[in-house]
């Protein structure tokens, strides 16, 4: 059996805060192939017998499948920056001590997909230009920082509560004046979308400080995104079978599907998710979230059913397009060769392809349930939404676990499948089990809004279910009650 090449990328970037060098960063890349440097004749590396090629295909194929890496899926909003590009960051004084944290400690937790599909591409391709160009994005990273640091390291008083409301009153100062001036929609969307995104890994869920909700933000992201024409930009490129998608419009993207279901109602931009399916395009969201397109544009069609339901869709219609939805998750399944199994090479590395696959079985088996839910006289303990229960936590066992795991990048469909589990099923104990693996990092940012949403459901709905009312209380309905407004994604 032939061994893998490594092959080493080494990226080196200088960081500069006023003007003066404070680090310089060597990012080095590593992928595994086993094609070895040509030889003059024959299979590259090899001699020219044909058993010793037949046998190197083979175990190449079987054992060893090679992962393809696309450098350049995205259209990023600043462009392919050349590696010797030395960034300029101009703070405060006083706001270099966040700055220094956000670089060091922030990032990793923003992009964690992306960065395991191309390494450093979070920080490199997206946070550090538009920490450069971009005040706005300057001043969201700041406040964020300061967000994290009160909740990761238990700092309290005025001054970083002052830091958090400084910058998060300066960055949407910024955002006012360009939106005024009517130019640059790419940076204000660029930083309206950090706005929202970013306090998704940060802060704990009693955080008290003032802040606008995310989505009003989302409402002048959605207008932007429409100025920049990107819905039908994406959607050319489905037909035209192009890569490329513009990177703040997946991220758009995102938001709007999963944070649709957050409000119970219509993502903004359906009808271009809808087309997209049918022209079995792509809008990046693997690449860079981990779930397949395809799971995420059923999503949106469940809460564009979700809506309709509310609003008061017959009963035998309803079941109807909940038929017509299950059908089109089932033809989601995987094709052979493309089944949940371990994100871990041999040599104990990543493997980007098989994590998102993993991932989307994550998803799709909780767009399953958020299905089930919908239909009339659904109730948590029948036997369809149990096994799907405890296929979800089964499931969960092909996701790499603890502060370098990711759990944290579903933190949805954890909380559509964990509003649904009764007292002593495996989801409970698994959630229990991987939560203290995950350490003080469960305690804030998305996972740690979701313990304490499904903390509260489980209190009810288990003193409920002991009067014999198995029906409950929605997860929705504990965070209007408790005035939640939290974007969970």
């Amino acid at each position: 059996m032939f061994s893998p090449y490594d092959i080493d990328i080494k990226t080196e970037r200088s960081i500069y805060v006023n003007d003066i060098q404070t680090r310089k960063d060597s990012t080095i890349s590593t992928f595994s192939t086993f094609q070895p440097p040509p030889m003059s004749d024959g299979l590259p590396g090899y001699p020219t017998d044909s058993w010793v090629q037949e046998e190197y295909h083979e175990n190449l194929h079987e054992t060893f499948p090679e992962e393809h890496v696309d450098f350049n899926f995205f259209e990023f909003p600043h462009g392919q920056l050349t590696p010797t590009h030395e960034t300029v960051i101009t703070v405060e004084e006083d706001d270099k001590y966040l700055l220094t944290h956000f670089l060091d400690k922030v990032i990793k937790l923003v992009f964690p997909i992306l960065d395991t599909n191309q390494h450093g591409s979070a920080r490199s391709d997206v946070v550090l230009p538009a920490l450069e160009s971009n005040k706005a994005y300057l001043h969201c990273c700041l406040s964020i920082a300061a967000t994290h640091m009160k909740a990761t390291e238990g700092r309290t008083g005025e001054q970083i509560d002052n830091d958090i409301v400084r910058h998060r009153y300066s960055a949407v100062s910024e955002l006012c004046e360009a939106l005024g001036q009517d130019t640059n929609h790419d940076r204000i969307l660029e930083a309206t979308l950090g706005m929202i995104f970013f306090q998704c890994s940060v802060g704990r869920p009693d955080d008290a400080l003032p802040d606008i909700p995310w989505h009003h933000h989302f409402q002048a992201a959605a207008s932007l995104v429409n100025k920049l024409e990107y819905p039908s930009s994406m959607v050319e490129l489905s037909m035209t079978g192009a890569a490329h998608p513009p990177f703040n419009m997946t991220l758009t993207a995102w938001i709007d599907i999963l944070g649709a279901t957050m409000a119970g109602r219509m993502p903004v931009f359906a009808d271009t998710y809808r087309e997209l399916n049918l022209n079995h395009g792509s809008a990046g969201l693997a690449e860079l979230m981990g779930c397949d397109d395809k799971i995420m544009f059923l999503i949106s069609e469940i809460a564009c059913l979700d809506l309709q339901r509310s609003e008061g869709l017959d009963d035998m219609l309803l079941c109807k397009y909940v038929e017509i939805l299950a059908t089109e998750i089932g033809s989601s399944e995987p094709a052979v060769g493309s089944a949940v199994d371990t994100c871990f090479s041999p040599t104990g590395a990543i493997r980007p392809k098989q994590l998102r696959i993993n991932l989307t079985a994550v998803f799709r088996l909780a767009a399953r349930i958020y299905l089930c839910t919908l239909v009339p006289g659904y109730e948590p303990r029948s036997p369809s939404v149990c096994h799907l229960l405890a296929q979800f936590a089964d499931l969960m066992n092909f996701i790499p676990e603890g502060p370098d795991g990711f759990d944290r990048s579903l933190a949805w469909p954890l909380l559509i499948a964990g509003s649904c589990a009764t007292a002593n099923t495996p989801f409970r104990f698994m959630f229990a089990d991987r939560s203290a693996k995950l350490g003080e990092a469960a305690a804030f940012g998305s996972f740690g809004r979701i313990r304490e949403i499904l903390g509260t459901v489980w209190e009810i709905n288990d003193a409920a279910a002991e009067r014999g009312d198995f029906h409950g209380v929605q997860w929705r309905e504990v965070m209007h009650e408790n005035k939640w407004d939290f974007l969970l994604i």
